[in-house]
């Protein structure tokens, strides 16, 4: 018989925690072991019960939610889920519950909550189920700035005609964070889609930009590629690379979710085979699902060179195992050696021409 996952609800609203309670108990393979309204009690639940996994609401009474997370970290890491606010403060938070180390988010709904946490159910029990197998480590607070960033690469039309064209899910926040902090001032420009909802991923990229040496947006569409840039797709849409002339713009597409996704890691991969080929390089980080896998193989097809993150750095090891078992990936590594692997490739490109 399998186990089934226990879950520990902690959140002040009694509703939230009825609705959670009721979701996760619909699901045959989960349990709820306990609920909490705030992190005191959630504590001692901790001890008592064992969970698999936590659901934690970002803003609580009595502690902070942040406080209570950057403890639990510290102290008995353990995979948790937030569950967020759909407001620019809720999303800051978020952010930075991401960096303590939480393996995923889902939000609040705006109007109706009770009705719209049940739309979420499987929203919500695929992150569950997704943060069970998560690899949760002990964790410090994140840098402050760009420490140990590659040093520049020197060659403008590298610069200029490369591209690096990231997708990640699960515990692709931090994951991206890592691999930008990473990249210097004139690296090629770089498209980036993240599964993020809508509110979010402005939060994610103006973090990122105070962190980086290169200069991080979110997308608005029909903008310039430009080195030393990175790109991030809106949570309410596709992103896409296309050509205008000489140039490589940014599109933005509201058309239906792929893969249950918008953002979808294969609409970004799939529009980069076509407008760049091999001037492209592919990047898989860590997420649940099997997104961006047949978009990086027909990025392989076209010309490009593909890297994917390896299963003992990844929060969740699916979308980068998906591209390697169809043979869409050329090199496979730890996330803190893939920046060095991506320049190095970039790096041997140098003695002949880049233009498609």
């Amino acid at each position: 018989m399998t186990m089934k996952i226990k879950v520990l609800i902690v959140d002040d609203s009694a509703l939230i925690r009825s609705v959670m309670r009721e979701i996760i108990s619909s699901q045959p393979d989960m349990e709820v072991v306990g609920v909490a309204p705030d992190p005191l009690v959630a504590r001692e639940l901790i001890k008592q019960t064992n969970p698999d996994v936590l659901t934690l609401d970002v803003e609580m009474p009595k502690m902070d939610g942040l406080d209570f997370l950057e403890k639990l970290m510290r102290l008995r890491p353990m995979p948790v889920l937030m569950v967020s606010s759909l407001t620019e403060r809720g999303s800051e938070i978020t952010m930075r519950a991401l960096e303590l180390g939480a393996v995923d988010f889902v939000t609040k709904p705006k109007i109706s909550i009770q009705a719209g946490m049940r739309e979420y159910t499987e929203l919500i029990a695929d992150k569950i189920r997704a943060a069970a197998k998560a690899r949760v480590k002990a964790r410090t607070l994140a840098p402050a700035r760009a420490e140990g960033a590659l040093p520049p690469m020197r060659n403008p039309l590298l610069s200029s005609e490369k591209l690096i064209i990231i997708g990640a899910s699960t515990g692709g926040t931090e994951a991206i964070r890592e691999f930008l902090m990473r990249m210097p001032s004139d690296c090629p420009g770089i498209l980036i889609a993240q599964h993020m909802p809508e509110g979010f991923t402005t939060s994610f990229a103006r973090r990122l930009d105070s962190l980086c040496k290169i200069s991080v947006r979110e997308a608005a569409g029909d903008e310039r590629v430009l080195p030393g840039h990175a790109y991030i797709a809106p949570g309410h849409s596709h992103l896409m690379l296309a050509r205008s002339g000489a140039n490589y713009v940014t599109r933005i597409d509201q058309a239906d979710p792929v893969n249950r996704h918008r953002p979808s890691v294969d609409v970004l991969f799939r529009s980069a085979a076509v407008a760049a080929g091999k001037n492209a390089v592919g990047v898989i980080l860590t997420g649940m699902g099997k997104d961006g896998a047949l978009g990086m193989l027909e990025m392989k097809n076209a010309g490009a060179h593909n890297f994917a993150q390896d299963e003992a750095s990844c929060v969740v090891f699916g979308m980068p195992r998906e591209a390697i078992a169809i043979g869409a990936t050329h090199e496979v590594g730890p996330l803190t050696e893939l920046p060095g692997m991506v320049l190095t490739h970039l790096a041997t490109q140098g003695g002949r021409s880049l233009r498609v």
